[in-house]
């Protein structure tokens, strides 16, 4: 159950080196989110994301998929220490796995991803990392950028859209160029400044659609 005042408490799901998460914790830190990282739950034991939260005195934790588990196992291991932790949401910080539905309807609204493309373009299953910037540049598009959208249940990267940025695709641009100009200039300020409005009470779903206060 969600805490409707005081502090947000953020569980982020980690998959890799953690840069937006970091961008998230120095927010929470200089006061800019009117909320804390509670948990940090990583899908890979070798993450380094894993050393940002111990830095912070951050509880970590990894639920992977190793050893024959299964998704359904793994989720429910999330979905304890969630709840262990009474989280208000949880923040998809280049995390790679896939949630299953039951774990998001717990959380139903309240589960946030950041995608690197212009959502619904460039979404699902085969669009994450460089995939997505390569496909970008192949296809000669004009502009790219990033997204942020809650998760949605029956499909990838296709949960309600809460905000857009986009810059042009330089002639020059590499995939390591396009993804490093817009992580650098889109993804940390855009996905701060969601957390931060969702936080502040700006941001809420009614009847399918969001609705953002700016």
């Amino acid at each position: 159950m969600s805490n409707n005042t005081g502090k947000k408490r953020l569980a982020v799901l980690v998959s890799g080196g953690g840069t937006n998460m970091q961008s998230i914790i120095d927010a929470t830190e200089r006061g800019e989110i009117d909320g804390s990282v509670v948990v940090v739950i990583s899908s890979n034991e070798e993450a380094f994301a894993l050393k940002r939260a111990e830095k912070h005195n951050i509880p970590a934790f990894v639920c992977s998929l190793k050893n024959g588990v299964s998704r359904e196992e793994r989720d429910n291991k999330i979905l304890a220490l969630l709840d262990e932790y009474r989280a208000d949401y949880v923040i998809l910080a280049g995390y790679l796995g896939i949630l299953t539905d039951s774990l998001i309807a717990a959380y139903d609204n309240r589960i946030l991803n950041i995608h690197p493309a212009l959502l619904p373009a460039y979404g699902g299953k085969s669009f994450f990392g460089l995939n997505v910037h390569k496909a970008v540049i192949a296809d000669k598009c004009k502009y790219s950028g990033a997204t942020v959208h809650f998760v949605g249940r029956g499909g990838i990267d296709t949960g309600l859209i809460i905000a857009q940025e986009k810059l042009e695709v330089l002639p020059a641009d590499t995939p390591e160029s396009l993804q490093r100009r817009i992580l650098d200039n889109i993804e940390h300020k855009l996905f701060v400044r969601v957390i931060r409005d969702l936080c502040a009470g700006k941001i809420r779903v009614e009847k399918d659609k969001v609705i953002y206060d700016k």
